[in-house]
């Protein structure tokens, strides 16, 4: 059953006010089984729950202004239970060398290929004419892998995980768990008792720490500029993941030229674009079963490389290792001058990918990650440059061709098909990165919800998102069509690149001062070291901004505008839900029958409030000829946390006296929780957990009143607290009377857990309760469409009439996320002016 309508306060007021005078007395035969059936019964209302007249302009005010904000913060219960480790299981040796095994195939395959295409993009813009070219150009390549990926990435970039989970919005999540900074204002003190939310702080706390604390809270401007800079570093990641796999194919494909005749541009862009179409058709597999399958290809790649580095570097020139010394770096762009800054942007392509050691983390751990670099990635490449760098000491016309020209004739096709099958991997560290990145976002509100598919039971982290990866295919293709040579494509690379770099030093910065509490001068180094680095670097690939940077740079704005949009307009829907919100004494005076008739069943009523009753269940009671016997108000909540124990999922309060049967029910989950349970599942969750919290709200109010009546004996004394006789009619309605019970204090706790078990309200509750289970669910869904108001900005009215709604309108919808058969579904509409 279907049903939206755009509605206004008032007549959703007038029109609930009219009912329930309509109502009062009458009775009715209707029973709501599954949301689509009617049986037959008899429900008797009471004439005194009606509303006067009289008190139609209070409630309108009321409704819109409401005078009672709820505190899900003091007054809710969590269920309690025992708490899961926030961090990483240690995991065995032997585990540990399997993840750091499958990283070869996952992360590391984008700066494997490096080699193919780094020495032929600088001395396309550097001519060799003396050892200073190549020596300058090797010292450089070895200095930018040392100091960033190894001393970096590996040791300083991977510590700052959150709880195993990398990219920068794990980055964002740290930040915002010490400082309130996200836009979205649902945060709630309730959350921060998650056992994965605590951060191991120093003690004390240094003032500097609370000082920035504080200015970042305060200033709206800051949160929102920090916001950006996480969405532009997201944004450059997927951007990333666009150019990859177009440079890594094309680069190895070009192998064929000058050997095959009639080998042209053409059949390259064919076969590249082909190649690039069966890459993208295995991802649903998933990374776990790509990592195992490319794994040994690329861990022959790397022998590969190393091989023949060593062979190059005995038979030609092993002098090379003198590009240690960091003089011939300055020697370097004494003699090229502006030449050698442009070639400058060719270098960086050597750390392609080192971004994939960060934002893949959470398909492996930091350990098998290190490994992995450090052992084989790290030694390799060395190798590989300086064999390259020998060869050229003494064939420099081969700049444009090294890495085919070094490799010897009769190891040349078996050397192809590997750099093949390597560069065709090695799109996929930042395809997965891509994954990742877009799947955080989405949890943390600032990515249009998008169909996920996690393809690995051990690993959470390992997804697949159909929407992005066909997306990513279809701009590969078309860069590939485009630019149709890797020189073109390796100008608009590094600009991503290092882009990325420098979003992640801010944000490992922050951490360091907020979080980690560095010392104030380490803290400033790690900056002025990398930063001031990718700061050069980048001014060196923004010189070669008409000649394709521009490229990645409109693809990053992209994603930028419709990640910003999306939480832009998220944040203003919510906002105008906490100000469109039903006070408490408004549902006082409708009274327990809600103004309409209450038939066996649950209504879970979704929406997006952490507290209070939102304004969609006034057009609810409208539309519907009955309402459920117990309401649950169900909130999918993400925290800035990767996961959320299972025994602290939920959180329940009570919301109006007991004789309403309305709930409030926040479902918690994290950035990297999998919520692959059906409904079935998540309603016989949900309904334990509130029976538990209805024993557990029982035993604390016995508990209270033991220590409140000390002066009763020992025998539990229980009476009605307004002295009013139990309707047992009324009961099997079932809609009961508050039937707080007193009870007298007791020797023993056994004793006070006895006498809660024998409450007949906690009883009466439970078995209304279990008859609404028999009757079944119905998931209530209210659609908000969000509009400008008539006197905003032009630029706020295109943004939210037309961009953020045609964003809703493309994504999925909580019909689709929760996977509810539609006969169980009940829908309405609402327009939120903001």
């Amino acid at each position: 059953m279907s049903n939206k309508e755009e509605i206004e306060e008032s007549s959703v007021t007038e029109g609930l006010l009219r009912r329930n005078g309509s109502t009062g007395g009458s009775t009715g035969s209707l029973r709501w089984v599954d949301g689509n059936e009617l049986v037959d019964q008899e429900v008797v209302i009471d004439n005194n729950e009606g509303i006067r007249e009289s008190n139609y302009g209070s409630v309108r005010r009321r409704l819109k202004k409401p005078k009672r904000v709820d505190s899900l913060d003091v007054e809710s219960m969590q269920i309690k239970g025992a708490h899961g480790s926030q961090h990483k299981q240690d995991v065995p040796l032997l585990a540990t060398l399997a993840l750091a095994f499958q990283t070869l195939g996952v992360v590391y395959g984008d700066m494997g290929t490096s080699p193919l295409y780094v020495f032929s993009d600088v001395f396309s813009k550097v001519h060799i004419t003396s050892e200073v070219d190549v020596l300058g150009a090797l010292s450089i390549v070895f200095y930018t892998i040392a100091l960033i990926p190894l001393m970096k990435y590996v040791f300083i970039v991977l510590k700052a995980n959150d709880n195993g989970e990398g990219g920068t919005f794990a980055l964002y999540s740290l930040i915002c768990r010490y400082a309130n900074v996200n836009l979205l204002p649902n945060r709630t003190p309730a959350d921060e008792c998650i056992s994965s939310f605590k951060l191991k702080l120093p003690t004390p706390e240094l003032e500097r720490a609370v000082y920035i604390k504080e200015i970042l809270e305060r200033k709206s401007l800051l949160k929102t500029l920090l916001l950006l800079l996480v969405l532009m570093g997201t944004s450059m990641i997927i951007g990333d993941g666009i150019l990859t796999p177009a440079i890594s194919v094309m680069s190895a494909v070009s192998g064929l030229e000058g050997r095959v005749p009639g080998f042209n541009a053409d059949a390259l862009v064919i076969i590249s674009i082909i190649i690039l179409g069966a890459l993208f058709s295995i991802q649903r597999f998933g990374s776990s079963k790509v990592g195992f399958t490319f794994a040994p290809a690329l861990a022959l790649w790397f022998f590969s490389l190393g091989s023949i580095g060593i062979y190059n570097l005995l038979k030609y020139d092993v002098t090379v290792i003198r590009a240690v010394n960091p003089a011939y770096i300055y020697l370097f762009f004494k003699k090229n001058s502006s030449k050698g800054w442009s070639a400058l942007g060719g270098c960086v392509l050597c750390i392609t990918g080192a971004e994939a050691m960060f934002a893949d983390l959470g398909h492996f751990t930091v350990k098998s990650i290190q490994i992995a670099f450090t052992s084989v990635v790290f030694p390799c490449l060395l190798l590989a440059y300086l064999g390259q760098a020998a060869f050229l000491m003494q064939h420099p016309q081969s700049a444009g061709r090294i890495f085919y020209d070094s490799v010897p004739n009769s190891l040349f096709w078996p050397v192809f098909g590997i750099a093949t099958v390597a560069a065709i991997i090695a799109s996929q560290a930042m395809i997965s990165a891509s994954f990742s990145c877009v799947k955080q976002a989405m949890a943390l509100g600032c990515f249009p919800r998008v169909k996920i598919i996690h393809t690995s039971k051990e690993h959470m982290g390992q997804i697949y998102i159909p929407v992005i990866n066909w997306f990513l295919m279809i701009m590969c293709m078309l860069v590939v069509a485009a630019f149709r040579s890797t020189t073109s494509i390796a100008n608009a690379y590094g600009i991503a690149e290092v882009g990325v770099m420098i979003v992640t030093t801010t944000l490992v910065t922050i951490v360091m001062l907020l979080i980690w509490q560095t010392n104030l001068l380490l803290a400033l180094w790690f900056p002025l070291v990398f930063g001031t680095m990718e700061l050069i670097y980048m001014s060196a690939v923004l010189s070669k901004i008409l000649e394709g940077g521009w490229l990645p740079l409109v693809f990053a704005s992209l994603f930028l505008c419709v990640m910003y949009i999306w939480n832009y307009g998220s944040v203003l829907k919510y906002q105008s839900e906490v100000k469109q919100k039903i006070s408490m004494d408004f549902m006082d005076e409708l009274g327990c029958s809600l103004g309409t008739v209450r038939v066996p069943g649950i209504g879970l009523l979704y929406n997006e409030l952490v507290q209070g009753i939102p304004s969609i269940l006034s057009q609810f009671l409208l539309d519907l000829p009955a309402i459920h016997s117990v309401i649950v108000f169900v909130c999918i909540k993400y925290v800035p946390v990767p996961v959320v124990p299972q025994e602290e999922r939920f959180l329940f309060r009570r919301i109006c006296p007991k004789d309403y049967h309305m709930f409030r029910c926040v479902a918690r989950y994290g950035y990297k929780d999998v919520r692959k349970e059906d409904h079935h599942s998540f309603e016989q969750l949900l309904v334990d957990s509130l029976e538990k919290f209805l024993r557990k709200e029982a035993l604390d109010l016995a508990l209270e009143n033991k220590l409140s009546q000390p002066e009763l004996d020992s025998n539990s004394v229980m009476r009605p607290r307004d002295n009013a006789e139990v309707d047992v009619d009324e009961l099997k309605v079932p809609l009961m009377r508050d039937q707080r019970l007193e009870i007298g204090t007791s020797t023993s706790e056994p004793s006070i857990t006895a006498s809660v078990d024998e409450d007949p309200g906690l009883e009466y509750e439970l078995s209304a309760l279990r008859e609404a289970i028999e009757s079944g669910f119905t998931y209530l869904l209210g659609h908000g469409d969000v509009r400008a108001k008539k006197n905003s900005w032009f630029i706020k009215k295109l943004t939210i009439n037309y961009l953020y709604a045609f964003l809703r309108r493309n994504c999925r919808g909580g019909v689709a996320t929760m996977r509810v058969p539609h006969m169980n579904i009940i829908q309405v509409g609402m327009t939120y002016m903001v």
